[in-house]
């Protein structure tokens, strides 16, 4: 799943790595997904984050996807812009 995500609150790239790396072990320590910043590297406002988790079960696979899109859309700094999912 990746999510296009504006940080307002973000002045500077070490504001934006300090939220996205809160997010990042959140996802992982909650989910055990991995996660990573996958484009717009230089820019302080806007990030796309993407998570990947890899299971035999679809619907687990699914479950899992929304208690992670759940958990960034009530994350402090990060506002959703898009997002998209993609099944292997």
């Amino acid at each position: 799943m990746t999510w296009e995500l504006h940080l307002a609150a973000c002045h500077s790239l070490k504001d934006k790595r300090h939220v996205l790396k809160s997010l990042k072990d959140r996802l992982h320590n909650r989910f055990n997904v991995s996660a990573a910043e996958t484009a717009h590297h230089d820019l302080w406002q806007r990030a796309e984050l993407t998570v990947c988790v890899v299971s035999t079960d679809r619907g687990h696979a699914e479950s899992v996807l929304r208690e992670a899109d759940r958990l960034i859309e009530a994350a402090d700094g990060a506002r959703i812009v898009d997002t998209s999912a993609s099944f292997f």
